[in-house]
């Protein structure tokens, strides 16, 4: 493989991982913060224990995203300088903004939090937690404007004499049409995310608390209250595991309006990504509307490709807004792109239609995963009605592979937002191919992609033996917070 190859191959190995954390991090610090909040206003000690315990675990997700984040900083300048010196200028403010501000907004009022209980007073403390999740958004917000740049370029002008788009339009560029259906699309499923994680370790631990009790006390569990919190451990994390299956569907059926809406945006900017997404290689012909398949089999290369379930014109909706909307297929819109694009000095491709089977696929797998979460969710809200915690043995694998789901649902979304791209770093300016640094060798990146996938390695094991020692462990006994003087130790809260 040549250096081109594999620094597609690095960058999406460390985007791939970084990403793993990113949404996690922002659910969960919004129901962290809503367990504190909650804490505040009804003093319900069960409700403090939950927000320190799930505190605890996004501690940790936190801080591993932090490290892998920087990475992805880094790899602009190392593997891609051309591409950085080309669009630096656009690059630059937001990815400021995201770090001066944003970054720096989460990673201080997060150590107010952690180290703040009983040193500040508690209404300041619970406003710490909340400013951590406003800057999670805050700095998806930046990124996705810097990405939805590469979707679809605003707000810039060329510069023939340096050969690099200069920004022209701040404010075009953090509102591009792109970004505005992006963001939210991104944030719900984050929340998405967040809920399927509380709902699947809550129940989990629920379902220990149940297991315990019954031994202890040989009798129905829902009476075994105990005196110091006023409900039983079992009742404590089953209401979170119903709290987060709420959160996972609720955010499930925004995670759908709004993919729609970015749907039919995508149409309308990147038509050769939708028609990739549907393996629709041909122009329905007369005004005819799209099918939707729904499972696709033999060669996506172009010949006879056969759907094998589809929904009649279905696509054409998703793409227009309109059943009998015209969705062009690939074959027109790479005449089309040949034509505009065939003569540029920094366009010039030899096709325009990207990995077919990676779009398809990655794009199915990315509503398969959200449908499954939502239906597990759903399944758990039934499940648990009337204080009832399951304890079926089949219930242990949908704990472990929904919060799974969510979260590799985000990575096939972007997988195919990506890849569906190609063969555009910057859609209709600038291909991938130059936008490699020059004077990096296939040895170079080799060498810098094998260590930084064998740290991420090691990282991982570190993250999951974190992860699974503080679930094990439990949330601590109720402590009423006490505030501390002046000259009183300050000690890590965890």
């Amino acid at each position: 493989m040549d250096a081109l190859e594999l620094a597609r191959w690095q960058f999406a190995i460390t985007t791939v991982y970084h990403y793993f954390f990113v949404p996690i991090t922002i659910g969960m610090s919004a129901l962290v913060a809503w367990f504190h909040t909650s804490w505040l206003r009804k003093r319900n000690p069960n409700d403090l224990r939950l927000a320190k315990f799930f505190g605890k675990l996004f501690t940790i997700n936190f801080a591993l995203g932090l490290v892998t984040g920087i990475v992805q900083e880094f790899q602009f300048g190392m593997n891609w300088s051309d591409y950085s010196r080309f669009v630096g200028d656009i690059f630059g403010a937001p990815l400021a903004f995201e770090a001066l501000l944003a970054f720096f907004m989460e990673s201080t009022f997060l150590g107010l939090w952690i180290f703040g209980w009983g040193r500040i007073p508690e209404k300041l403390h619970v406003a710490c937690i909340w400013l951590v999740h406003i800057g999670t958004v805050l700095s998806a917000y930046f990124i996705l404007a810097a990405n939805s740049f590469m979707q679809n370029p605003v707000g810039y002008r060329y510069n023939p004499e340096t050969g690099r788009a200069e920004m022209a339009d701040f404010v075009a560029v953090l509102t591009n049409k792109v970004q505005l259906v992006t963001f939210p699309h991104v944030i719900t499923a984050s929340y998405m995310v967040g809920g399927a994680f509380i709902m699947a370790v809550a129940l989990h631990k629920a379902r220990q608390a149940q297991k315990v009790a019954a031994i202890a006390a040989d009798t129905d569990t829902s009476t075994d209250t105990d005196p110091a919190t006023g409900e039983s451990d079992v009742s404590m994390f089953r209401r979170a595991a119903r709290l987060g299956a709420v959160v996972t569907l609720v955010s499930g059926l925004l995670v759908t309006v709004t993919g729609d809406i970015q749907g039919k945006i995508m149409t309308e900017v990147q038509p050769m990504k939708m028609a990739a997404a549907e393996a629709l290689y041909d122009t329905p012909p007369n005004g005819e509307c799209a099918p939707f398949s729904v499972l696709t089999v033999a060669d996506l290369g172009g010949k006879n490709p056969k759907h094998v379930i589809e929904v009649p014109c279905l696509l054409s909706y998703l793409g227009t807004g309109s059943w009998d909307g015209q969705v062009k297929g690939i074959a027109d819109v790479e005449k089309e792109y040949q034509a505009t694009y065939g003569k540029g000095e920094l366009t010039a491709s030899p096709t325009y239609v990207p990995n077919i089977p990676m779009s398809y696929w990655n794009f199915r797998f990315m509503i398969g995963s959200g449908i499954f979460a939502a239906a597990v969710a759903a399944l758990v809200l039934v499940m648990t009605r009337k204080k009832r915690v399951p304890m079926q043995g089949w219930w242990t694998p949908l704990l472990v592979l929904a919060p799974l789901a969510t979260v590799l649902g985000h990575s096939f979304g972007w997988i195919f937002t990506e890849t569906g791209r190609q063969p555009w770093i910057v859609f209709g300016e600038m291909t991938t191919s130059r936008g490699v640094s020059p004077s990096v060798s296939a040895t170079d990146v080799w060498i810098s992609m094998i260590v930084y996938t064998l740290l991420y390695g090691v990282l991982a094991v570190i993250e999951v033996k974190l992860f699974l020692d503080y679930i094990k462990k439990g949330p601590e006994p109720f402590e009423e917070p006490t505030q501390l003087r002046d000259d009183d130790e300050l000690a890590f809260a965890y």
